[in-house]
């Protein structure tokens, strides 16, 4: 019985091999070699998987099957029993950004009490390991154990343990407008500068991601290493805000340049006052009063009133 499994084996990987790296269906394997029966042949691609030189995939319903590339996997799955090893391959596959137990189990056609006990298993031999993702707190996502999380599932630089760091992101934003407000200044205040035209005046009190990231990693704020794509995300929200205006270069990347906003930001407008529609009768003694405002009350603001209570 063993030597005629690694006989049909052979036939079953030259067939699948033959097909390329697409690989073939099932139903084609059937019609390749139609000498080998249903048993030896489904013996035969165990084996085969067993021994890593083949994957599984399904397309809709439909299995199939191609030659796997040779590389080095880990010394665990070497004993590992079939199932294992499928599951390995699906979660492998999905690289750093994960996939979910529904397509695992869509993928690997298991039963759901074997897929947890498959996924148990890798997990505790540090094979796999189980990734909550910012978008869908209560789920996981299964990688590859030694594999990073992609920042679409860890939210990036601006999260931590899932939570946004909102402070982190309010520094970042005031010192990356620091830099391009220190920028202008200093060159409107060169006469050289000044003399070189409107133009190179322009060009020399904007800067591009890459100098305002150097700024930052400069200052050593961030316990975490920021990429010029993170920047990028800081300094559009100075666009949106109105405190930096944005231009593309000739060689295809944008410059940043800050702006005199046309209202300024701080001191009201960042309170409920900004917006609130009873401003006008707002009286420390009225029946409107700071006092009184729960709104006021909420942003805790009462070091505040307190000081303009004492001044009364």
């Amino acid at each position: 019985m063993g030597d005629s499994v690694d006989v049909n084996s052979q036939l079953v990987l030259a067939f699948i091999a033959a097909a390329g790296s697409n690989g073939c269906l099932n139903a084609d394997l059937e019609k390749g070699v139609p000498d080998i029966s249903n048993e030896n042949r489904v013996a035969a691609i165990n084996a085969l998987i067993t021994k890593r030189l083949i994957d599984i995939f399904q397309v809709g319903s439909k299995l199939g099957y191609k030659i796997k590339p040779q590389d080095n996997e880990p010394a665990d799955l070497l004993n590992a029993d079939t199932e294992e090893k499928i599951v390995y391959g699906v979660i492998k596959e999905a690289g750093n950004k994960g996939i979910w137990m529904r397509d695992i189990r869509l993928k690997s056609n298991l039963q759901p009490t074997v897929l947890n006990k498959v996924l148990k298993s890798l997990e505790n031999k540090k094979l796999i390991k189980a990734v909550k993702s910012v978008s869908a707190t209560k789920k996981k996502v299964y990688m590859l154990f030694e594999l990073e999380p992609d920042s679409t599932l860890t939210g990036g630089s601006w999260y931590s343990d899932q939570d946004f760091e909102s402070e982190f992101v309010d520094v970042l934003n005031q010192q990356c407008y620091r830099y391009l407000v220190e920028l202008r200044h200093k060159h409107e205040n060169d006469q050289s500068s000044t003399k070189k035209g409107p133009l190179a005046m322009y060009n020399l009190s904007s800067a591009n991601c890459g100098q305002v990231c150097k700024f930052i990693t400069d200052l050593g704020i961030s316990k975490v290493p920021l990429s010029e794509e993170d920047i990028r995300t800081i300094l559009d929200t100075l666009l949106y805000d109105g405190k930096v205006e944005r231009k593309l270069t000739i060689n295809g990347e944008f410059t940043y340049r800050a702006v005199n906003p046309l209202v300024s930001p701080p001191g009201l407008v960042m309170l409920p006052c900004g917006i609130c529609p009873v401003i006008s009768e707002c009286h420390l003694t009225g029946n409107v009063s700071p006092f009184s405002c729960p709104y006021l009350k909420d942003w805790g603001s009462k070091p505040i009133i307190k000081v303009q209570r004492e001044e009364i």
